[in-house]
């Protein structure tokens, strides 16, 4: 295949989302010729992805780009890459809170850090958001351990747990957890009004709404049809904040100049639903507080990593929405349970007031990963021009 050269990749599964693995050292330097070649990997921009290796949906067309650290607080350094499907899009700046789940593993199998057994403590860059994260991951015979009985809703079965600790993630805007330095604030969205949202920033920024300022009920399912009706309002929020936390320049220019960042969920007191994947009945009691959160236009199907650390953290500060819609007794035992559209995701959080406002002192929360395939991804040798 003249025509053509092949990188060395790994498809593998993080959490409730699944990425193109990719070891920083088989791309090239250049920003320009890098996302080109991300893009035909993933088969983008397509709506089908049919001629690459993107699902077709916004959990599977993300990217990790890993390689070892010089950095002497990591072990790897880790860009997340979000990579647009329909448009020729691949926004850097956020990070993935369930692709993060499988860098720990993909490292250790990669040979890039000493292994322990039977657990090793990868501590990852993310250059996304320049923060520090730690994966716990279960290690045997020098590689990761796939096989467990821990189970997480949203995917069948069960796996090594894999213990992300993101206590250190706070404040990727502008490094404070509340980056606005309100836990509420009033925001004027054009159409709309004005409408109360409270913003924190832990692993991303994350908007928090309550559902009666769309009419929703709150445990809305991703393709009903009052949510697909409401995504281009949502977008308008969404955009709204943007450009409050200088993200965007403009409310109407976030799609494109801040697709990821910030995202929003809107979030109600506990009640009983049914769950979107499995059917299963989800009761109020085994929920804390029900969110649904949307992400790259959509509502997302489970609930993402960074938005578990954000909603987490924002049950723990006093006067934001989140707190208001809370159980006293998570806020009590630091363990939140969130519901979401496909079951339940708990973290350990606790958050500190000191004299520069709420600290976050405790994220952890527990995902699986599973190695899925690894070999080559063609990529047409035209995209590199003459070398």
């Amino acid at each position: 295949m003249s025509d053509y050269r092949k990188i060395p990749c790994v498809i593998q599964r993080g959490g409730t989302s699944k990425g193109v693995y990719l070891l920083q050292k088989d791309l090239p330097s250049d920003p320009e010729l890098r996302t080109k070649l991300i893009l035909a990997i993933f088969g983008s921009p397509d709506i089908r992805q049919i001629d690459g290796l993107g699902g077709a949906d916004p959990l599977t067309s993300k990217c990790a780009i890993i390689g070892p650290s010089e950095r002497p607080d990591a072990d790897v350094n880790y860009t997340m890459a979000q990579v647009g499907i329909a448009d020729a899009l691949i926004d850097f700046g956020g990070n993935c809170g369930n692709i993060s789940a499988g860098v720990g593993p993909f490292a250790i199998d990669e040979g890039l850090m000493d292994v322990r057994e039977p657990e090793t403590i990868v501590r990852i860059y993310n250059t996304n958001t320049d923060k520090i994260l730690k994966a716990y991951v279960v290690t045997e015979d020098g590689k990761a351990k796939y096989t467990g009985d821990y189970a997480i809703d949203g995917v069948p079965g069960t796996g090594s747990k894999v213990l992300l600790d993101y206590s250190a993630t706070s404040g990727t805007v502008n490094g404070r957890i509340l980056p606005t330095g309100n836990a509420v604030d009033i925001v004027s969205v054009e159409g709309m009004g004005e409408m109360e949202i409270s913003v924190v920033d832990a692993g991303n920024p994350t908007c928090f709404l309550r559902p009666e300022v769309l009419g929703f009920s709150g445990i809305e399912g991703p393709y009903d049809e009052n949510v697909v009706r409401a995504l281009d309002k949502i977008e308008l929020i969404r955009g709204s904040v943007s450009k409050l936390l200088g993200l965007a320049s403009d409310a109407a220019k976030a799609r494109t100049e801040s697709p990821t960042r910030p995202m929003i969920a809107f979030v109600s007191p506990p009640r009983s639903y049914t769950s979107f994947t499995h059917g299963v009945r989800i009761e109020k009691e085994e929920v804390d507080f029900v969110s649904r959160l949307f992400f790259m236009q959509i509502m997302h199907k489970t609930y993402p990593g960074t938005g578990t650390v954000c909603t987490g953290a924002a049950a723990l500060i006093e006067g934001t929405i989140v707190h208001s819609v809370c159980s006293p007794a998570a806020r009590d035992a630091k363990v939140v349970r969130i519901g979401h559209p496909s079951g339940t995701i708990s973290i350990e959080v606790d958050v500190a007031n000191g004299p520069e406002g709420p600290q976050l002192k405790l994220a952890a929360f527990g995902r699986t990963s599973r190695r899925i395939m690894e070999g080559y991804v063609y990529v047409p040798d035209g995209l590199f021009g003459k070398e």
